[in-house]
């Protein structure tokens, strides 16, 4: 190897600790599998499949979210190195009185998973929209070169809930300078 190949690829290593160091926060909680569905039948090695799995906001109590993601079968799957696709989709909801535990900047990751063996992740993101009063995530996934324009996006309003009086204002908790 020559050395500018040698320093591309010390750049490359050092780039993906860095993403995965990153990613340590959002890491924390793992998602509750609720079920798999086969779409794909394949012979001696696992299907493919669909996947739907549920996160609660680790910010926000009183919101779930729940997303739908491929993952796939045959050998690649059945070794864990197979590239998932970017199709997920996404539905949050209020499941009880929504507090904030504290500020969040818009577009803060919720939730991070891998998606390859490499440099592909999954992101579920949070914003504020002010105005409407209104929580809304952005699931998408995205690589170190080459990302998609995948996405799904949900709204979740904030809501009384049960005898819960005055609901809290999602502007109240955006950090200044956004």
């Amino acid at each position: 190897m020559t050395r500018i190949s040698i320093r591309a690829c010390r750049a490359v290593a050092a780039a993906g600790l860095l993403l995965m160091g990153a990613a340590a926060p959002a890491l924390a909680q793992e998602p509750d599998l609720i079920f798999r569905k086969s779409t794909v039948w394949k012979f001696l090695t696992p299907d493919d499949k669909l996947a739907v799995y549920g996160i609660d906001d680790p910010v926000v109590d009183g919101v779930a979210c729940h997303y739908t993601t491929p993952e796939k079968g045959g050998v690649s799957g059945m070794f864990g190195v197979a590239e998932e696709t970017s199709d997920i989709s996404l539905a949050c909801r209020q499941v009880g009185p929504i507090s904030f535990k504290g500020k969040f900047e818009q577009g803060d990751v919720v939730f991070r998973e891998s998606r390859s063996f490499f440099f592909k992740k999954m992101q579920i993101v949070r914003g504020c929209d002010p105005k409407r009063n209104v929580l809304v995530y952005l699931v998408y996934s995205d690589k170190l070169i080459d990302g998609s324009p995948k996405n799904s996006t949900s709204s979740v309003p904030i809501m009384p809930w049960g005898g819960q009086g005055e609901v809290p204002k999602c502007a109240d908790f955006i950090k200044k300078g956004w």
